[in-house]
């Protein structure tokens, strides 16, 4: 176990190492001035000449990479800027702002939502799916099969706006999507993400409910699940001893996939709603061509991804005992 997740953190870091790489090289080679490009078109001579200075131009691009890993893990000198303390990502002079601490005050939206989501959507869809399996033919197995149908055909840009209509403006059941600080007040918190929590699993828990819905009843059908209960073993234990353990790897596969999903489509998810996330972040950064903050968003994102992929191929080990053997 220890040795199968020590090789997945190795190549889950050097996965890191090459994406930061390409788009280290896609933002600072290609631009004719990368620093002109860096700096915005309202930045001024005195910023411009800092930041050449800063960015190294009359050094090769790989040594630039090195400095700026560097900077991250120790911090650098911004030349009429100031100490940029650790995890340096650079300075942003189209916000006038450490990138660190813009991307640090931006993350807690996109992760609240993304996380929330991921909940709702892996309880229902996961149900759903174990209810269709256990009553197959029923009414409970066409209503769980025609719902995910439906809600596997919407769009957040649909989906939302409809929901804050019925629920908030017409029902008044809930109160109109806003995110407050969960260290703030948590209650507030929760209350204003539910829409858009509920507004996205509509759109993935489709997917959980067709997935364990079909690799339940393959399991259930399986030579070990039949001896299991030509022995005597029930019904109920063999659905949860032995079908729902084996059903549950192609949907923590699924569930690694969407995440990263969720992430890329943070800049829809948070226009519609009208939250100040990463995408929205990213939306300002590309319309006053902020490159650092970009690059900044870029590779954070992309960790972050690789990251619960890594946690995924976790939890395969937990689910599936040769996979351990294996390792």
């Amino acid at each position: 176990m220890i040795r199968f997740l020590i090789r997945r953190i190795i190549s889950a870091a050097a996965i890191v190492l090459v994406v930061s790489a390409s788009v280290f090289a896609l933002f600072y080679a290609l631009p004719r001035d990368p620093a002109r490009a860096f700096c915005g078109r309202l930045c001024l001579p005195e910023n411009l000449a800092i930041l050449r200075h800063e960015m190294g131009m009359d050094q090769p691009v790989w040594l630039q990479f090195l400095e700026w890993l560097k900077a991250i893990v120790a911090g650098r000198d911004i030349p009429g800027v100031g100490r940029c303390p650790v995890p340096c990502f650079g300075y942003s002079f189209a916000k006038n702002e450490f990138i660190w601490e813009t991307i640090a005050d931006r993350m807690p939206v996109t992760v609240s939502l993304t996380a929330g989501a991921a909940a709702v959507m892996l309880t229902v869809g996961i149900g759903a799916g174990m209810v269709a399996a256990a009553r197959r033919g029923g009414w409970l197995d066409a209503v769980a099969t025609s719902t995910s149908n439906i809600g596997g055909s919407m769009q957040i840009f649909l989906v939302g706006p409809l929901l804050v209509f019925v629920l908030a403006d017409t029902l008044g059941v809930l109160p109109r999507p806003s995110y407050t600080d969960l260290t703030a007040d948590p209650g507030k918190w929760f209350v204003g993400l539910i829409i858009p929590w509920l507004s996205l699993s509509v759109i993935f828990y489709a997917n959980y409910t067709r997935l364990t819905r079909s690799m339940l009843l393959e399991q259930l059908n399986e030579d070990y699940v039949r001896t299991a209960r030509a022995k005597g073993l029930s019904r109920r234990a063999a659905f949860f001893r032995f079908a729902w353990r084996g059903a549950m790897i192609p949907v923590v596969t699924q569930f690694g996939i969407d995440l990263g999903v969720l992430l890329g489509g943070a800049i829809v998810t948070e226009t519609t709603f009208g939250f100040h996330g990463l995408g929205q972040l990213v939306v300002q950064a590309f319309v006053n061509t902020d490159l650092p903050m970009l690059l900044g968003v870029t590779v954070i994102s992309a960790s972050a991804i690789v990251l619960m992929n890594v946690l995924v191929d976790a939890m395969y080990a937990v689910i599936d005992p040769r996979v351990r053997l294996a390792s």
